[in-house]
């Protein structure tokens, strides 16, 4: 048996990890998604003429699948590095994915598909996208919430080295471009998204601030 000293230190050793469960709300809210993703009755589409000339390109399906490790990855990195920020910015993509859905149940939109032509590895994953996520559920973008989440929390991360941010920056940008890309959004879908994570990370900056108020000492008389 254990002495008492090494189960404490066990113990409070498994409890630092323990905010990690709230990483658990992520896949929780995930079942919404999947709830809403249908088709009704009033479908609307918020394509413009800005995106009918953007280009179809495969190569972006790679960014596009990457994002569940990158988001997975960088709140781990927050969470080790930088504990009040992973708080932040959890809070705020949680809080976003729950305005999306709100969106979602009340005005849902589409965007069309191109028709996949050829073979090859690349377009063998878009087929593979398309016929897993139905083309709903798409203003405002869950890719372009959570990977704007990730990048106002970079932004004001100083635990991380600037190489190591710009890196990751870069990444969630690439995510966020893929997106129209490979047409599974549109760009009004990306703007409703960054609007969301905005307004959302403001309102965490004031309820977590990253370094707590030093209280004046009382005067003694």
């Amino acid at each position: 048996m254990l002495p008492t000293s090494v189960r404490t230190e066990t113990t409070r050793g498994l409890r630092a990890y323990l905010p990690l469960l709230w990483l658990l709300w992520i896949p929780f809210l995930n079942i919404f998604y999947a709830m809403l993703n249908q088709p009704v009755p009033d479908v609307s589409s918020l394509v413009s003429d800005l995106d009918r000339l953007i280009p179809f390109l495969p190569v972006f399906i790679i960014p596009y699948v990457i994002w569940y490790p990158y988001i997975a990855g960088t709140l781990l990195l927050f969470f080790f590095r930088d504990r009040r920020m992973y708080y932040r910015t959890l809070a705020t993509l949680c809080l976003g994915m729950v305005g999306c859905y709100i969106v979602y149940a009340v005005f849902q939109t589409t965007v069309p598909r191109p028709v996949l032509e050829g073979d090859g590895w690349l377009i063998d994953i878009v087929r593979f996208v398309y016929s897993n996520d139905q083309p709903f559920n798409c203003f405002p973008s869950i890719h372009v919430l959570t990977c704007y989440s990730m990048i106002k929390g970079l932004h004001r991360n100083d635990a991380l080295p600037p190489a190591a941010r710009g890196l990751l920056i870069a990444v969630a940008w690439s995510i966020i471009a893929s997106t129209v890309f490979v047409k599974q959004h549109v760009l009004l879908d990306a703007a409703g998204a960054i609007l969301l994570v905005e307004v959302f990370f403001a309102g965490m900056r004031r309820l977590l601030p990253l370094r707590q108020k030093k209280r004046r000492p009382l005067a003694v008389e």
